[in-house]
């Protein structure tokens, strides 16, 4: 496994602790908002900038990182504005602070995302990068699945401690920075040539205009699928409406994620092997097989195995679509490329979201699943269609 290097291996724990404190989080924010005063409509906007914010962001600081061909900085100052984030939505309870908060912790996403990401397409090659974007995407979704499992053993303890484990949350997120001070720059880092181009928040748009054939034949099918994969709330509120109790949903979260961690990388592995191409295509068949499937759900068990199939076709499909966009681009603009396809995507999963949330509500659940289900097979399909155009240029690895 000469392929994992120091610095790989570095920043898959640095998102392994990072997702520790965010994931200790995310089953009770909702409740922690509403406990202080923020009604419902007021946690949608709270959620709906934050992300937002991560998603636009991540375009910027990516041509950023390009610019000037520098990654670590970017990422210190990342994982470090997420980790102070935590404790301080515990000071203070006033709606401007919480936004102040939360806005600090999704631009820190923002801020080290595609530098994270480009920096682990420089340490690798292209025969190995499944391998290497999978082990990081398993170290990371396995702090997904220890996160929320702290937080049901601390709630168990010690109910209604909400501010307490936003503190705590904390703790993972200082190992993180702190590991973020033994990453070093890597050599095969491509130097900026000198420009003053491209300065502006949306220059990474720009982009579109140099990028390969390739990029621009993948990237379309890619956002077409995203725009109609709606955030994951809408699976548990499945969970909800079938009647499991909050331990269950809870649960199923922690399984899906412990599944998830578990395949990421052996799914890179294979992706390296077959071709990411058909790696891709298969987690977008599990996944119109699942969203096909939850509508017809209503026990555990089978919540379960359509869970556990949704959580295969996520690790055949984060890292492995990031890999093979690296595989798209010259080096010298691996963080621009990935910022472009990240900032797009975080804005087609809002519009996703708030169009599921119409149709949930003027249509039925089940038309947000079989939509979804039948635009991911149609992704695939056109993926099988047009992948042989979609070859990595051996020009864009120089």
């Amino acid at each position: 496994m000469r392929y994992l290097t120091r610095t790989i291996l570095f920043v898959s724990f640095i998102s392994l602790f990072t997702d520790i404190a965010s994931e200790m989080l995310y089953p009770v924010m909702p409740i922690y908002l509403e406990s202080i005063g923020f009604s419902v409509a007021l946690i949608g906007l709270l959620e709906g900038i934050a992300e937002a914010t991560a998603g636009i962001s991540k375009g910027y600081f990516g041509k950023l990182s390009d610019r000037v061909g520098q990654r670590v900085p970017f990422i210190k100052w990342g994982y470090a504005m997420s980790a102070v984030s935590k404790p301080l939505m515990a000071a203070f309870t006033l709606p401007l602070w919480i936004f102040g908060a939360r806005f600090m912790d999704r631009l820190g996403k923002g801020v080290r995302t595609a530098s994270r990401d480009a920096l682990l397409s420089d340490e690798s090659t292209p025969e190995n990068k499944g391998k290497v974007f999978g082990f990081h995407r398993g170290m990371d979704t396995l702090g997904a699945a220890i996160g929320p499992l702290m937080a049901l053993l601390f709630l168990a303890a010690l109910p209604g401690h909400y501010r307490l484990l936003f503190v705590l949350a904390f703790i993972p997120g200082v190992v993180a920075v702190g590991l973020t001070f033994l990453v070093k720059e890597s050599k095969s880092t491509v130097k900026p040539k000198q420009s003053t181009s491209g300065k502006n928040f949306f220059s990474f748009l720009s982009y579109w205009k140099v990028a390969s054939p390739s990029f621009k034949t993948l990237i379309p099918i890619l956002l077409l699928f995203t725009l109609f994969n709606s955030s994951d709330v809408f699976l548990l509120l499945k969970i909800k409406q079938a009647g499991l109790s909050d331990l269950y949903m809870i649960g199923i979260y922690i399984f899906y994620n412990l599944i998830y961690a578990l395949a990421a990388w052996p799914m890179g592995i294979l992706a390296d092997r077959l071709g990411m191409k058909r790696v891709l295509v298969f987690g977008l068949l599990l996944f119109a097989g699942a969203y096909l499937g939850i509508p017809f759900a209503g026990k555990l068990w089978q919540f379960g195995v359509l869970f556990g199939v949704y959580a295969l076709y996520a690790a055949s499909t984060e890292g492995v679509s990031k890999a093979w966009i690296t595989n798209l681009c010259r080096k010298e603009d691996s963080a621009t490329a990935i910022g472009f396809f990240t900032a797009l995507s975080s804005v087609a999963m809002l519009l996703a979201s708030i169009t599921a949330g119409i149709i949930w509500e003027k249509v039925s659940p089940g038309a947000v699943f079989a939509i979804s289900g039948t635009v991911a097979a149609l992704c695939a399909i056109l993926l099988v269609a047009f992948g042989h155009k979609m070859r990595p240029n051996i020009k864009t690895q120089s």
